[in-house]
């Protein structure tokens, strides 16, 4: 494994093995463990057909961040900076920690997401999180937008 397949966290070293996947979609052997990070359960799909093995619903985003979201769609950057903002709550270090930890492992990861927008769901957050840094800023203001900007820029292919 080369140097540009792993992220550094913290001293230890997550590789690419987290995917994201809609939790409609058929589950595969390759998906290894599937953790659906929304609060709702998916509408008009039994726990048999998701495959889900872990349920970190404590991660998801707030009912009125998410509705908030949901009616205005264009606002992804101030959704993101409010999500990070209610993850580095102290509510959610334990459901972090399990996340860490699901990611940290030997089996690849996959972040299951009910949304139809792939590009902009909380998953991305989370993904985002996992690859780039241990746990959320606490600092949300002007610089910690344009930074998020700028690691955007570099992972994003040319």
């Amino acid at each position: 494994m080369t140097s540009a397949d792993k992220r550094g966290v913290t001293g230890r070293t997550i590789t690419r093995r987290i995917a994201l996947k809609r939790v409609y979609e058929k589950p595969t052997r390759t998906d290894g463990t599937r953790a659906l990070v929304d609060r709702l359960w998916p509408r008009g799909l039994s726990k048999e057909r998701a495959a889900v093995d872990v349920w970190l619903r404590k991660l998801a985003p707030s009912d009125a961040l998410r509705q908030w979201f949901h009616a205005r769609p264009e606002g992804w950057l101030a959704f993101r900076k409010r999500y990070l903002k209610e993850l580095a709550r102290p509510e959610s270090a334990d459901a972090l920690d399990e996340l860490y930890k699901l990611a940290s492992g030997r089996k690849k990861l996959t972040l299951l997401f009910a949304s139809k927008n792939e590009r902009r769901n909380n998953a991305v957050v989370l993904k985002d999180l996992l690859e780039g840094m241990r746990k959320p800023p606490t600092g949300t203001g002007p610089g910690a937008v344009r930074a998020m900007r700028d690691r955007q820029a570099k992972l994003m292919p040319r």
